[in-house]
């Protein structure tokens, strides 16, 4: 095992940030559960009724001006960065202040605090436009698509962290780049992000649609969020470095999609569907800004050896299985006990 030393009780004591959310969530259940893991610190801006058991909670605001993180962190042999803001998309500047220069904070206060250990939550928002006919490994290209907030947060995370680890080289920084992640008990929180009144959870019932777009570019992968947290436990237990990218098989398009929900693909080109979602975008009946539709069809799709060889990792659910749990969520409203996963 990595990340610093053992403790009395000979497991590790890390801190996972943004662990109420759905990533945050997953990844704080399958550390607490490791027998490698002696201890597991959730911080949140607001503490949850979900108590699972092993896991201590400590309310936290990553953004400039809260308390010091390093007292959280001190004694810490790893530090899992999850906290992210998806909205307002309509004021980019917000989500900067919490997003970049929040996780400047979190970065700056493992090295003070002498933590061995950093995973980072990167994503494959984070890469610049690629190809859809072959995979991609860890070394393309981490530019974003510049107009979308998301992606333009993600890379420019990236560079920071590329100085970062010139400068603390006493810390091992992992930066874990999965593909879009569903799970049952999320699918609330992203109707709400990236829907909004534009998706009514009933529409999503198999035959109730006559068709999907099926958009030039259309094909992304998705990832069961239990299976990336898998990946994330694995990243905080073994001694490694670097980029990890995470997705499962196979990448969905709208044939995949027309067969889960029972509906025939539809050809029809870009422009018009960026345009109605523009619409909808300035009218806020949608969460997701038009430029994120753009990022989304040109994401490349990625290879992932090097996950599978270094952390032996393999995922449990397929791609389509993950986005079935996703729809089976939006029509049961499922959700948790935290304020992001509330329904």
């Amino acid at each position: 095992m990595s990340g610093g030393g053992t403790h009395e009780s000979g497991g590790l004591r890390v801190v996972v940030v943004g662990a109420t959310g759905n990533a945050g969530t997953s990844v704080v259940q399958a550390l607490a559960a490791h027998p490698g893991v002696s201890s597991v610190l959730g911080l949140a801006r607001r503490v949850p009724g979900w108590r699972p058991e092993g896991v201590r909670w400590a309310a936290v605001d990553v953004e400039p001006g809260g308390a010091s993180l390093v007292p959280h962190f001190a004694g810490a042999d790893a530090v899992v960065h999850l906290a992210w803001k998806f909205r307002p998309t309509h004021d980019p500047a917000t989500t900067w202040r919490t997003n970049v220069l929040g996780s400047v904070r979190v970065f700056d206060a493992v090295a003070a605090a002498g933590v061995p250990a950093l995973v980072h939550a990167s994503s494959v928002g984070a890469y610049s436009p690629g190809p859809k006919n072959r995979r991609v490994d860890e070394s393309w290209p981490t530019h974003g698509w510049p107009q979308a907030a998301y992606c333009r947060e993600k890379a420019y995370l990236e560079r920071y962290l590329d100085a970062y680890e010139q400068a603390h080289r006493e810390v091992r920084v992992v930066r874990m780049r999965p593909g879009f992640l569903f799970k049952r008990q999320a699918a609330a929180e992203q109707l709400r992000i990236f829907g909004n009144r534009l998706l009514p959870p009933q529409l999503v019932r198999r035959g109730l649609l006559p068709a999907v777009p099926d958009l030039p570019g259309l094909a992304f992968q998705a990832l069961h969020t239990d299976d990336a947290a898998d990946a994330y436990r694995e990243a905080v237990l073994r001694p490694v470095r670097g980029a990890f990218n995470l997705a499962a098989d196979p990448p969905l398009n709208a044939a995949e999609l027309g067969r889960l929900l029972h509906a025939r693909p539809l050809r029809v080109p870009a422009p018009p569907v960026r345009a109605a979602l523009s619409a909808a975008w300035r009218l806020r009946m949608v969460g997701a800004s038009p430029d994120l539709f753009d990022a989304v069809l040109r994401l490349p799709l990625l290879d992932t050896t090097r996950a599978r060889r270094e952390l032996d990792w393999q995922p449990r659910w397929t791609a389509v299985e993950a986005m079935q749990q996703f729809f089976d969520g939006l029509r049961e409203r499922a959700g948790m006990d935290t304020a992001p996963l509330a329904v």
